[in-house]
């Protein structure tokens, strides 16, 4: 694993990190995509500063990652599921 200091822009900061050269693309567009619903809520909501703008970014990210878990979790019992009742059915048809 190589790693890489960058430096990424969020909310008018500067974030030093050090990251593994095979992902440095990914925290690249991760901290414009952030920038650019920065934008965007600053269009819609009144805010004191960057940081209630941050808050809700993070806020929609933490809801959108706890929805696709779950739907994740969802998925993975119905495919358990699936290949229990295929699992009983091979049995029964070599008994």
């Amino acid at each position: 694993m190589e790693e890489l200091s960058i430096s990424l822009p969020i909310a008018d900061r500067s974030y030093r990190l050090a990251v593994d050269k095979k992902n440095e693309e990914l925290f690249r567009n991760a901290a414009k995509l952030i920038d650019k619903r920065i934008k965007d809520y600053s269009g819609s909501y009144a805010y004191k500063d960057k940081q209630d703008l941050l808050a809700m970014v993070a806020l929609e990210y933490a809801t959108g990652y706890l929805k696709n878990d779950q739907l994740l979790s969802e998925k993975e019992t119905q495919w358990k599921e699936k290949l229990l009742a295929m699992d009983q059915a091979l049995d029964e048809q070599f008994e």
